[in-house]
C-alpha cells in the first residue's frame, strides 16, 4: 500500500542562508575583539538583511500556521531579553539595544501586511509607532523594522525588484555616515554601500538557484547562538587583552 508523506521537505538553501547570515554577523562583531579589522564591516552588512530575508521566506511559506508564527514571535521576544546582558558585556555602553527587538517589530509589521485580521493590523500599526518612537534605540532603526516587509514584498518577484529592499537596507545602515565617509575617500564605506544595495538580491539568488545543499538545519536551538556568540567573543577579548 502506498502511503503519502505529509512531511514538508526542509529547504536547504534557506538553512544555508541562515548559516551565512550568522557567519557574517560573527565576522562583523570580530571588529570589537581587539584587533583593527575595519574591513569586516563590509561582510557584516549582509547579516541583517539575510536574517530579514530568512524571516520573509518563513512567512511566505503556505505551510506556516498562525500558531507557528506566534511561537516564532515568542522565541524572538524571549531571546530579545536573554541576549541584552551578554550584548552589553561585549559592547560596553552601546547606542542601541541588541538586534532582536528590531526583528520582533519587523515580524509584526510583515505579519500585519500578510494577515488582514483586525488584531494583526493593530499589532502592525503599534509596531510601526514603537519603531518611530524608539528609532534611536533600535539597531538599524525605523528602516530596519521595515526591512522584513520589504523582503516579503519582493520574495516572489523578478530579481530587479530586490533593489527596493536594498535601498531600505542602506537607509537602515546609517547611510548619512557612509555617504560622508565616501566623500572622504573611505573605500570600506564604498564597499559597504554597495553591499547594502545588493544584499537582498544576493540572498534571493541563493534561495532560488542554490539547490541540493544540505547544511545542518537551523532549528529553535539556533536562537541560543545569538547570546552565546557574544559570550564567546567577550571571553576571547579578555584572553588576548
Amino acid at each position: 500500500m502506498h502511503v503519502t508523506s505529509h512531511v514538508t521537505q526542509r529547504d536547504g538553501a534557506l538553512d544555508l542562508l541562515k548559516w551565512l547570515a550568522l557567519l557574517c554577523m560573527v565576522l562583523d562583531h570580530l571588529r570589537y575583539v581587539g584587533y583593527s579589522a575595519d574591513w569586516l564591516y563590509v561582510p557584516g552588512r549582509l547579516a541583517f538583511p539575510w536574517f530579514c530575508l530568512a524571516m520573509a521566506a518563513n512567512l511566505a511559506r503556505a505551510s506556516v500556521t498562525t500558531n507557528g508564527q506566534w511561537r516564532y514571535l515568542g522565541w524572538l521576544m524571549l531571546f530579545s531579553a536573554v541576549s541584552e546582558i551578554p550584548y552589553r558585556w561585549f559592547l560596553p555602553n552601546p547606542d542601541t539595544w541588541n538586534v532582536m527587538p528590531t526583528l520582533v517589530l519587523g515580524l509584526l509589521v510583515a505579519r500585519g501586511w500578510q494577515d488582514r485580521s483586525l488584531q494583526m493590523r493593530l499589532l502592525a500599526v503599534a509596531a510601526i509607532v514603537l519603531a518611530a518612537l524608539f528609532a534611536s534605540k533600535l539597531m538599524f532603526g525605523f528602516f530596519g523594522v521595515l526591512l522584513p516587509l520589504a523582503m516579503l514584498l519582493v520574495i516572489r518577484r523578478p530579481w530587479y525588484f530586490a533593489l527596493v529592499p536594498g535601498i531600505v537596507c542602506l537607509a537602515a545602515n546609517q547611510w548619512q555616515v557612509l555617504y560622508y565617509s565616501i566623500r572622504l575617500g573611505n573605500h570600506v564605506a564604498m564597499a559597504a554601500v554597495a553591499t547594502c544595495l545588493i544584499a537582498p538580491w544576493l540572498g534571493l539568488f541563493l534561495l532560488r538557484h542554490v539547490h541540493d545543499v544540505k547544511p545542518p538545519p537551523m532549528r529553535r536551538w539556533a536562537y541560543v547562538l545569538y547570546p552565546v556568540h557574544f559570550l564567546i567573543l567577550y571571553a576571547l577579548r579578555q584572553a588576548i587583552t
